[in-house]
């Protein structure tokens, strides 16, 4: 809001009584506003969304704690900042290439999942971090559930993490939360041929204003969070293509059957 209207740092700090390094640290999350100085910020700035400026009002209000600060220093920082985007979040978007969504893992699955990493956790740090993604589930669960839609690539539906038996019970599970009025689950086949992206997983969050949104991806050093508005454009489009490609919801639960199917024969 300060820089697409040209007023400086120091200019906002003489406006607020404040030195300059602290409006550094306000607007990289380190420190807080007050409401009252985040109105007189958006007056000065020019600022004529007011939808816009309630839901920054409503960020700066000192805020309870959530589950996840139960993990703070136990585990990563991006994984904490995970649970409270899924939990704040009014509406969610998401695309899988080569796992299942997180929020729709069973115990076992995802215990598979954090064995197969490098280095490998102590026994301890997946427990913590299963019970963690367990907890996760919450913001698709009960009256208050965040519309969730997810796409997932044939590709991870037959990785078969912790063998044929988790799998089959993970396939499983996804039909039924499919079936929920909350979760729209789609599957693109590999007859659908390209769609855009490197193939990691991509979580769109959307904020209570567009302006608030937020995308988070995947990468082997951990989770990365993008605010950008070219970089939210281009996620809707991303997600928006992959959608358009997949099964619709009732031939891709068919398509996850048609998997689950395989899979046991195979174990007979």
């Amino acid at each position: 809001m300060r820089t697409s209207a040209g007023v400086s740092a120091e200019y906002a700090a003489g406006l607020l009584g404040v030195d300059r390094g602290k409006i550094s640290h306000i607007e990289s999350g380190v420190r807080a506003i007050s409401p009252e100085r985040l109105r007189t910020l958006a007056c000065n700035c020019g600022c004529p969304d007011e939808k816009y400026v309630d839901a920054l009002v409503d960020m700066a209000r000192p805020a309870q704690r959530g589950w996840w600060d139960r993990y703070r220093g136990s585990l990563p920082q991006g994984l904490l900042d995970i649970a409270e985007l899924e939990a704040t979040a009014t509406r969610m978007r998401a695309a899988y290439s080569m796992h299942v969504p997180g929020l729709l893992q069973t115990s076992d699955h995802a215990l598979a999942v954090f064995r197969a990493v490098i280095p490998q956790l102590p026994e301890h740090e997946a427990a913590l971090r299963l019970a963690h993604r367990v907890e996760r589930q919450q913001a698709i669960e009960g009256d208050n559930a965040t519309p969730f839609t997810a796409i997932v690539h044939e590709a991870a539906l037959r990785m078969q993490f912790g063998g044929p038996e988790v799998a089959s019970a993970q396939l499983d599970h996804l039909v039924k939360r499919s079936e929920q009025a909350n979760i729209t689950l789609k599957v693109i086949p590999f007859e659908a041929g390209a769609f855009p992206g490197a193939g990691q997983t991509v979580l769109y969050g959307e904020g209570a204003v567009p302006q608030l949104d937020t995308v988070q991806v995947d990468n082997t050093h951990g989770p990365e969070f993008l605010y950008a508005e070219g970089q939210l454009a281009k996620y809707r489009a991303h997600l928006d293509w992959m959608e358009n490609i997949a099964l619709s919801p009732e031939t891709s639960r068919d398509f996850i059957r048609g998997i689950v199917g395989k899979l046991r024969g195979d174990t007979l």
